[in-house]
Formats: C-alpha cells, structure tokens, sequence
C-alpha cells in the first residue's frame, strides 16, 4: 500500500477553530488560565453524538470553548500556519479553510478587521509552506439571515482577494434554508463558490431544499443524499460536488460505522467526493486519515483513493496551474509502486 501523506489532494471542508491543533488548544489555554472541560483534556477526542439538540449543544459548546482560546493575532496567525503544515504533511496541495467571522468579531475588531487578518495569515502560511490556501466565509444557520446577508457582502468585497467562497454552517435543523437565499444570491452575484452544508444530520428533503434555494456549486456533507435515488441522479447531473468527511460522520452519530458512510455508492452514481477533515480538533482525524480510514474499514484500493484524491481536486477552486500539476502527482503516485513521490 503506498502512503497516502505523498498522494497529491484537495481539502475542501476545514473549518477554522476546528482545524486547532489539540497541543495548541492546550497550550493556549493554560496560558491564559482558561479551564477545558475534560473531553478535550483528558477525554480527547472526546465523544460525540449529535442525534438530538442535547447532543449538538453539547459538541457546539466545547467549539466555543476551543475558540475562546484564541486571544491575539499571534494565535490566529498560529493556527492559519499550523493548519496549512498539518494539511501539507498530510499530502494536501490545496486548503479551503471556512470562517465565520462573526463568531470573533468582538474580540478582533469587528468582521471586517478579523478577515483582514484571516487573509493575511492565510497569504503568510501560503508563502511559507507552499501550500495553495483561500477563504470560505461562512454564515451561521443558527443566527438571522440578515446576518447571513452582512456576511455574503463581506465575502463579496473579498472576491478574488483571498475568498473564493460561501457557506452555512452549523445545526441543518435551525433555521429556515429558505431565507438564506437572498444572501447566497448576493454571494452568486460575487462569482462565489456557494457551498452550503445539507445532508448530514438532516436527509435527503433538507438536500433538496438547498439545491431550490441556495443553487449551490458544492454541498457540505451531503451523505444523506443516498437516500433518495432521482435526488442523487440529480445532483450528479448537476455536477455538484459533496464534501464527505467520514470521521464527522460517525462522530455525530450520523452513521455507527465508517463501513456504513457511503462513499462507494455516491461514486457509484456519479457524484464527486472530495473527503474533508471538518473539524480535527474535536474528531481526531486530519485529511490523509479520511483516506486511511476508507483504505482500513471499506477495503479503498490505491486506485479507488486516487480517483477521490483526483475528483477533490477538480472541484476544488486551485489556480489551473496548481490543479494540473497535482493531477500529474496523482498519476505519478500510481505509477510509483512504492507511491513515494512527493506532492
């Protein structure tokens, strides 16, 4: 088997807190005297299941307390750096990291000043470990649509200056999807890569729902999609790629196995995955472990996980140049018995 850390990839689902390192969170917070609760001390990763509100509350609760750690933008610049060597050891050419940036916008400034800071860091771990890296600025599911609106111009003044994307995110059962349509339109106006979560804690309707309302490039998750057999074809027909993340999945009780998330059967259809990390900090598996964990549990031949490596990377929004040389890699990693060439 060749090792999956020298296989050239794309990694399109990486939310920005959750992309901490676990020895961060701990450093940072016993700097500043903040008191983790077990699960992530002691317990980490810690369990999770998101089956019910009591469950989501509960894993949103320790996010906020991961996030709260992040005090200067010496720690912000740390993350951003850390993530991209993480995601660069893991074999990634490419990183579309996801913000919400008014989940910190009272400590940083405002939202404008705390994406300034998130693009420059980003630009920063760019330079330093040749790692392709953009923005997703995210809306929160959970808050007003006008918020959601705030944030689509945000990312539109953006466009093409480190964002290149907008997503919703958090609880798929808050809030109506609906509603958010007038800020994913202004996000579309912008030239945008609209990419919203559906499909994971909620099932195939709630998919359906964000194709009526939100016309989306790609979906977040979208696993639940295979129940419903005319809304995959669709999806497929549309070219709309999903953001699997496997170790997510399980985690939050979406799925009680990893042999259970259905990636052969998306592919199978015809739809594109691109695996994704989603949050590593509090699921305890980085980008080549999705790919390991699909290798161990459903028996993915090199050939089965070069065809996702190649797929995150044709719906990823790399620079062609950067998008064709990886394809290259691919094939050369295939070519290579022992898959020792480097990305």
């Amino acid at each position: 088997m060749r090792p999956l850390t020298t296989l050239p990839k794309a990694h399109l689902h990486l939310h920005f807190t959750g992309s901490m390192r676990h020895s961060t969170l701990i450093e940072l917070a016993e700097r500043d005297g903040v008191r983790l609760p077990p699960a992530l001390v002691d317990e980490w990763p810690p369990q999770l299941s998101a089956a019910d509100e009591k469950g989501w509350f509960r894993f949103q609760r320790l996010y906020d307390v991961a996030r709260s750690v992040l005090r200067t933008e010496d720690d912000v610049r740390r993350l951003v750096r850390e993530a991209a060597e993480d995601d660069r050891a893991d074999g990634a050419v490419w990183t579309e990291i996801q913000v919400d940036p008014s989940g910190y916008a009272a400590r940083f400034g405002g939202i404008t000043a705390f994406t300034d800071l998130v693009i420059d860091a980003v630009r920063d771990a760019s330079a330093s470990t040749g790692l392709g890296m953009s923005v997703i600025v995210a809306a929160n599911r959970t808050r007003h649509p006008l918020d959601a609106r705030s944030l689509a111009r945000l990312a539109a003044q953006y466009a093409g200056r480190g964002v290149h994307g907008f997503g919703l995110s958090n609880d798929e059962r808050r809030g109506n999807t609906a509603s958010f349509g007038p800020a994913f339109a202004i996000a579309e106006r912008a030239g945008l890569v609209l990419a919203p979560h559906a499909g994971e804690l909620l099932g195939p309707a709630h998919v359906l729902e964000c194709l009526t309302h939100l016309s989306p490039h790609r979906l977040g998750h979208g696993v639940r999609a295979v129940e419903d057999p005319r809304l995959l074809d669709r999806i497929a027909a549309a070219g709309i790629a999903l953001e699997v993340c496997p170790a997510s999945n399980v985690s939050l009780g979406v799925y009680t196995t990893i042999d259970e998330v259905p990636v052969r059967e998306l592919l199978s259809a015809g739809v594109d995955v691109a695996l994704g990390a989603d949050d590593p900090l509090l699921f305890g598996t980085r980008l080549a472990g999705q790919y390991a964990l699909l290798r161990a549990a459903q028996d993915f031949t090199d050939e089965e996980l070069a065809e996702l490596a190649r797929r995150s990377l044709r719906a990823s929004h790399a620079p062609d140049a950067l998008r064709t040389a990886a394809l290259q890699g691919v094939e050369a990693w295939l070519a290579d018995d022992r898959g020792t060439m480097t990305p």
